[in-house]
C-alpha cells in the first residue's frame, strides 16, 4: 500500500468562502498522515468573507488568521486532486490532475441561514470525499 500523503487542492475564484470552508473541514476531519488540503483562488480576494468567518466560528472553526491566496504552479505541484467550487468558466483547470466540481452557491453577501446551509453542505461533501478515499482520522474507509 502506498504511504505517500495526498494533497487536495480546493479552489474557487476569490478563495474567500467555499474553498476556505472546504479546506478547513478537511483539516478537521481527515488524517493528516494520509492527506492534506490547501486552498487557493484564481483571483483571490483581500480577506475571508465576514459571513463565512461567522458561520465557521459557530461550529468551532476559526478562520480569522487565514488569508486568500493565489493558485500558483508551486501550490498545485504534487496535488493529487483538484476540487473546484462551482465557479463555472472561471474555475481553474490543471492539466493532468484529477478534478471534481462541487456546484455550490457563493456565500458572499448571503443571509446567515444560507451561509450555514452552504457550510453544512461543504462539510457533508468533504466527509464523503474523505470516506471515499480512505482518509478518515480513525483509519476507516
Amino acid at each position: 500500500m502506498e504511504s505517500r500523503v495526498r494533497k487536495v487542492l480546493f479552489a474557487c475564484v476569490h478563495n474567500a468562502g467555499r474553498s476556505q470552508m472546504a479546506a478547513a473541514w478537511f483539516r478537521v476531519l481527515a488524517d493528516p498522515a494520509r492527506a492534506v488540503a490547501v486552498s487557493a483562488g484564481t483571483s483571490p480576494g483581500e480577506r475571508i468573507h465576514p459571513e463565512v468567518l461567522e458561520a465557521m466560528a459557530e461550529v468551532g472553526v476559526d478562520l480569522s488568521d487565514v488569508r486568500p491566496q493565489p493558485l500558483t504552479p508551486e501550490m498545485a505541484a504534487g496535488a493529487s486532486l483538484l476540487v473546484t467550487m462551482g465557479c463555472g468558466e472561471a474555475c481553474p483547470y490543471l492539466p493532468g490532475l484529477r478534478a471534481l466540481d462541487w456546484p455550490l452557491d457563493d456565500p458572499k453577501g448571503s443571509a446567515v441561514e444560507e451561509v450555514r446551509r452552504i457550510r453544512d453542505e461543504i462539510r457533508s461533501r468533504v466527509e464523503q470525499l474523505i470516506v471515499d478515499e480512505g482518509w478518515r482520522k480513525d483509519g476507516g474507509a
